[in-house]
């Protein structure tokens, strides 16, 4: 699983009118579930005189289909949130949540027209948004004998591997940042590089 993804860097709502009815995308991060569902809250509470708030998120790495959910909030079964994940997931953008308030216009769309006016409400919304890279880490200890240090700084520096810490005991011990697609070829380079005389330890996984 791809550990480097996008994940939105601000919010951003975008509004269009079609047949009289208010379509309102309003896009922004959420790391997990909790956080998709504070923000969908946060909109109801934007607006409360709506008649729907259908939503959809990627809670998480886009290549990763868990931390996903969708609600199409009254409106007919599979014309909203279903067409937003879509939209969602064809982008590959991670850790997302979107929101379409709909204020109906007294025109009905449609099975078709709704999943439309929903998908292009995400479409549309996306172009604006801004996006930042996120590239999922681990962290790690690495516990060598002395001789293999400057090897191994090289190696790590050269798989663009991140010190955070050293200490100096019997041994060196090295606590280290890994990319998390590319912990099992650290860790083989590793045991290449000191024939095995060095310890290899996962820790906890890190975010930015």
């Amino acid at each position: 699983m791809d550990s480097a993804y996008q994940i939105p860097a601000g919010n951003v709502c975008f509004e269009q009118e079609i047949k009289r009815s208010r379509f309102i995308a309003s896009i922004g991060r959420a790391g997990n579930k909790l956080q998709a569902d504070a923000f969908i809250a946060e909109i109801r509470s934007t607006y409360p005189d709506a008649n729907h708030h259908c939503w959809a998120y990627v809670a998480g790495n886009p290549f990763d289909t868990v931390q996903i959910g969708m609600s199409d909030d009254g409106e007919p079964q599979g014309t909203a949130g279903k067409p937003m994940l879509n939209v969602l997931q064809h982008r590959r953008i991670g850790e997302i949540v979107a929101v379409v308030t709909r204020y109906f216009g007294g025109i009905k769309l449609g099975t078709g027209g709704l999943v439309r006016a929903y998908s292009s409400s995400v479409q549309l919304a996306l172009q604006k948004l801004p996006l930042s890279e996120f590239v999922a880490m681990t962290d790690a200890q690495i516990t060598l004998p002395y001789p293999y240090e400057d090897r191994i700084r090289r190696l790590l520096d050269g798989m663009q591997v991140a010190i955070k810490k050293v200490k100096y005991k019997d041994c060196v011990i090295l606590r280290v940042e890994i990319p998390e697609d590319k912990v099992l070829d650290v860790q083989q380079q590793i045991g290449n590089q000191t024939k095995g005389q060095a310890q290899f330890r996962l820790s906890r996984t890190g975010r930015d």
